[in-house]
């Protein structure tokens, strides 16, 4: 076979973990991130782009990390958290590196993250933030009793999330019901929403609306966010499983952070064409 010379444009990678995809664009080396607001929105529509659940971009580690990461949610606004996205990247970057465990920097400050011996991998992506403040919303309120309907929970895991449990995640109309609590104004920048039932005192069942996003099939700082308001609430212990849609993923909420553990996947690489990046500065 022909060797393939790579095209003009810019390079860019497609994951998944658990079902919850991502485009990734490696920007380490360069001056400065190439990813605008403009950039993400159009790479995120699935019809004339390539379409995601949230862009990652990797960028030059700093105070001694091995990278640092960006994401981008399909509407172009930056998201605070991926955690699925990490599990990626680190992932790939470990490879990279020749290494089973990296460090790296997000908006939610330093992550570390390791490869398991079956091929899963682990992050742990910090303590949970339980004051109105760090979630955020607009007043001092019950975190574990919010104000709305169906008495949820709010946490914070780098970016706001909104939990509520009902008797069967199956049958919640969440496009319905997603927006509204998406956009409730004791959110002032909005709030991811997961809708979860208790299967047993371990497993959990957990549908999710993404902010910026809408419906994805996962979400790991929401499975994060949702398995400590069910140990908050008293119906799990700190180690549970989350069904989602798109999969399985392991939630362990220790002494030094809340760890979550699943699935990645590499599906493919490609090139953004030079017309392509132009018309979306």
């Amino acid at each position: 076979m022909d060797q393939v010379t790579p095209p003009d444009g810019l390079p860019f990678m497609k994951m998944h973990g658990a079902g919850n995809d991502f485009v990734v664009i490696d920007s380490r080396g360069r001056a400065g991130a190439v990813v605008t607001p403009a950039l993400a929105r159009a790479l995120g529509d699935r019809n004339r782009g390539v379409g995601f659940d949230q862009l990652a971009e990797i960028r030059d580690g700093t105070d001694g990390a091995d990278f640092t990461l960006d994401f981008w949610n399909s509407d172009g606004s930056l998201a605070g958290a991926c955690g699925n996205a990490t599990r990626c990247v680190s992932d790939y970057v470990m490879r990279g590196l020749g290494r089973d465990a990296v460090t790296l920097i997000t908006a939610r400050g330093g992550l570390f993250a390791v490869r398991l011996a079956d091929g899963q991998v682990s992050v742990n992506m910090g303590a949970p933030q339980l004051d109105w403040p760090s979630v955020p919303l607009v007043r001092d309120m019950d975190l574990l009793h919010l104000p709305l309907p169906g008495d949820p929970v709010a946490v914070g895991m780098g970016n706001p999330h909104c939990v509520l449990f009902v008797d069967d995640a199956e049958a919640v109309d969440v496009a319905g019901l997603g927006p509204r609590y998406e956009h409730d104004p004791l959110f002032p920048e909005r709030t991811n929403v997961e809708f979860a039932s208790v299967l047993a005192p371990d497993h959990l069942r957990m549908r999710v609306w993404e902010r910026g996003a809408g419906i994805t099939l996962a979400c790991g700082s929401g499975a994060c966010a949702t398995a400590v308001a069910a140990h908050l609430r008293g119906l799990t212990g700190r180690r549970v499983s989350l069904t989602l849609d798109g999969g399985v993923l392991e939630i362990d909420w220790r002494e030094d952070g809340v760890w979550m553990t699943g699935p990645v996947a590499h599906v493919f690489d490609g090139w953004l064409s030079p017309a392509f990046l132009a018309a979306h500065r």
